[in-house]
């Protein structure tokens, strides 16, 4: 368990690109996979979780050749995966977990799925639920509900799902398995999740239908290869943007950044905010929309957070916590419950980190409210094993009064390889 002490920065200033999406990457290796051809993929994120992703389809008899440069997955076809002879593990990642288990519930084999100590404390009765209406046959730790999975997968049953919550990753679970369901399968959410599945199912030649806050897919229909851009994570950006507005004296370029409209609630709550966010050189590639990002600091004000925006930004509230803690007045953020079943409690791991640094922070069941500081106190923080905590607390630091120690680095590289030399690039000391 590593750490990295901080110090604080007198502004934000070049230009960057951050690494490749990682929901973007983990569909292109499950959709080559199971395609039928060869699916190339540039700019794809060697971060860890994307790698378990690629390792799971390893293990499943598929090729994955990677130069370097670009990823050439030898497609097997919607029914050739073969048996994994070992245990899958998907270490920290929930998307792989999840998406994963959509998809061997359609395979005529067995498979047991599992991850490290983090995820196996992460819900996966949200997905083994409907899987199971589908007709899928899941075991699993605690009635289901939590991993090591042992899936016997088979035919299954088209269903129509109403999910409680708005979550990608049991929409994307369940229309992985409608891939091999007998019928058409669809998906209702209270409010649009990002639509990374619905775009890549397309691109790949899936027969599919939108219709509000959901989705419809036909079973049986075979998948071509693709050409897959993967453009920068907007996730990842995130923390640069926040960076920026608020260090006094920014200025900052994110080239190729993702800015698909399910997935920009961040830059519509910092723009909220006050800050000074523009979107250049807009345009598209392999179905997704792309631009480069321009950040000038920015005195931020506190507003409510709530409704549909939150599903847009669910990933990026560790980051918009630290423009929170800047902002004058208070930020009140509601209907995020989902926030407390990520990597770790994110609502309890960011108000506790903040209240180290000096930051006024009251938490409720769905949310926080958090008063602005002129000044946060530097000290030690505790990133709880989860990416994005650790590297909002980093951004943090440039604003400090004193150096920040982050406790427990390792997990960025799930996600985020280069962070930290990415950040000491751009931080005039």
């Amino acid at each position: 368990m590593n750490s990295i002490t901080i110090h604080p920065a007198h502004s934000i200033k070049g230009e960057i690109t951050v690494p490749g999406d990682k929901s973007i990457s983990h569909r292109s290796i499950m959709l080559g996979a199971i395609a039928n051809g060869i699916t190339t993929v540039r700019g794809f994120l060697r971060g860890e979780d994307n790698m378990s992703t690629m390792s799971a389809f390893r293990a499943m008899g598929v090729r994955i050749d990677d130069d370097g440069q670009v990823i050439s997955i030898h497609g097997s076809g919607l029914h050739g995966l073969k048996e994994p002879t070992d245990i899958l593990d998907c270490g920290n990642s929930g998307t792989t977990i999840r998406l994963i288990t959509g998809l061997l519930a359609g395979q005529s084999f067995f498979s047991v799925v599992t991850g490290d100590q983090y995820l196996r404390k992460r819900p996966m009765k949200r997905v083994v639920e409907p899987l199971s209406r589908m007709g899928a046959k899941i075991m699993g730790r605690n009635q289901g509900s939590l991993a090591p999975l042992a899936i016997s997968g088979g035919m299954l049953n088209a269903i129509g799902y109403d999910s409680p919550v708005s979550s990608a990753q049991i929409k994307s679970s369940i229309m992985l398995a409608g891939l091999f369901a007998d019928g058409e399968t669809s998906v209702r959410e209270p409010s649009l999740s990002r639509d990374h599945s619905e775009r890549m199912f397309s691109l790949f030649g899936a027969s599919l239908d939108r219709f509000e806050n959901g989705v419809t897919v036909r079973g049986g229909v075979e998948l071509n290869a693709q050409e897959v851009i993967v453009p920068g994570d907007i996730s990842s950006a995130a923390f640069f943007i926040v960076a920026a507005l608020i260090t006094p004296g920014s200025e900052l370029l994110i080239r190729n950044v993702g800015v698909n409209p399910t997935r920009t609630g961040v830059i519509d709550i910092l723009k909220d905010m006050g800050g000074d966010i523009k979107l250049l050189n807009q345009r598209e590639l392999s179905g997704e929309p792309v631009a480069d990002i321009m950040v000038r600091s920015s005195s931020l004000k506190g507003i409510s957070i709530s409704g549909s925006v939150i599903p847009r930004a669910i990933d990026e509230f560790p980051a918009i916590c630290i423009a929170a803690a800047r902002a004058e007045g208070v930020t009140t953020v509601r209907n995020a419950r989902e926030l407390r079943v990520k990597e770790t409690d994110r609502i309890t791991a960011m108000a506790d980190n903040l209240r180290t640094l000096g930051v006024e922070v009251t938490e409720c069941d769905d949310g926080m409210d958090i008063t602005g500081a002129e000044f946060m106190s530097g000290g030690q923080v505790d990133s709880r094993g989860d990416h994005r905590i650790a590297m909002s607390l980093s951004v943090a630091a440039l604003v400090a009064r004193d150096g920040i120690k982050v406790e427990d680095i390792d997990c960025v590289a799930t996600s985020f390889p280069n962070f930290f030399q990415l950040l000491e690039k751009v931080s005039v000391k």
